[in-house]
């Protein structure tokens, strides 16, 4: 559950953004400079926050009145392996390690939904964090990294599945079945696509961040939509889309049908009002700036 530290938006002094090129990153910046809010936007160019010295050069960068938004990490594509999980702890002590040096106003960290078991079908706040793999893992340490910490106020947010313009991952759901629509013509689904998934929208993500950051929020938040569609029902999102044929094909299965849906009562709550787009809306935005 998040807490408010402004009744009203206040816009920030500062919004330093830790991992400003990748994809949600991008989108982030895009919007806070949108909204005129000032953001010193760094990259591993900018500090490379796995090198010696990484902490006191980016303690120096900090000031006491920002806002510091940790969304630096290496994705699952980079690997799931022990080298990965290491190496991204090393950056969030880099960045852990600053804070302590220079405390700022309001901390954010961009956590994922992978904190929670995939046996758990229906998820709120107070769902037990139970990863089950070292991804998972990582986001978890990470997080009790950033409380240990506490010198400033701490919002964490476990995203679900994200669909977007720009996206590298190429995770399994609709960044993917696009790509492959567009290089194949054809989507390739493990099994017949049953699990149901929960997809949010990058801009939505983006979005519900900087209310975090106008209201300087703390305790924790799932960035979710509260609605779940099978991998079948997103392949065929794509593929009615698409301008050309494409072909929605299934395999033998070979791994177990898992389910996961949200409770967003503890987003209703925090942020009256909000609305995100559904998936099918977000698909048409995202295959008019990216069509197959």
């Amino acid at each position: 559950m998040l807490t408010h530290e402004f009744s009203l938006k206040q816009k920030p002094k500062r919004v330093v953004l830790i991992g400003a090129k990748g994809f949600i990153g991008q989108v982030l910046h895009r919007q806070l400079v949108g909204q005129e809010i000032e953001t010193l936007a760094l990259t591993s160019s900018d500090v490379d926050l796995t090198a010696a010295g990484a902490a006191k050069r980016l303690a120096d960068i900090f000031d006491e009145q920002d806002c510091v938004i940790m969304l630096a990490a290496l994705t699952p594509d980079r690997g799931r392996d022990i080298a990965t999980f290491q190496a991204n702890l090393v950056i969030a002590e880099s960045v852990c390690e600053a804070l302590r040096r220079q405390p700022v106003a309001h901390v954010i960290y961009m956590s994922s939904d992978a904190v929670y078991s995939m046996a758990t079908t229906r998820i709120s706040e107070q769902t037990p964090a139970a990863p089950d793999d070292l991804y998972g893992l990582m986001h978890r340490t990470r997080e009790l990294m950033f409380k240990q910490v506490g010198a400033a106020p701490l919002a964490i947010l476990r995203s679900t599945m994200v669909a977007g313009v720009g996206d590298t991952h190429n995770s399994y759901g609709p960044n993917r079945f696009r790509r492959q629509a567009k290089e194949q013509g054809f989507i390739q689904l493990g099994g017949k696509g049953e699990e149901t998934r929960d997809h949010i929208y990058s801009e939505d993500v983006a979005a519900l961040v900087i209310e975090i950051i106008q209201r300087r929020s703390s305790g924790l938040l799932n960035a979710v939509t509260g609605k779940s569609y099978s991998f079948h029902e997103v392949a065929n999102l794509v593929s009615e889309r698409a301008r050309k044929p494409v072909t929605v094909k299934t395999s033998e299965r070979t791994t177990q049908i898992t389910h996961r849906s949200f409770d967003t009562t503890a987003t209703n709550k925090a942020f009256p009002g909000f609305t995100f787009m559904q998936l099918p809306d977000a698909l048409n935005l995202i295959l008019e700036q990216e069509p197959i």
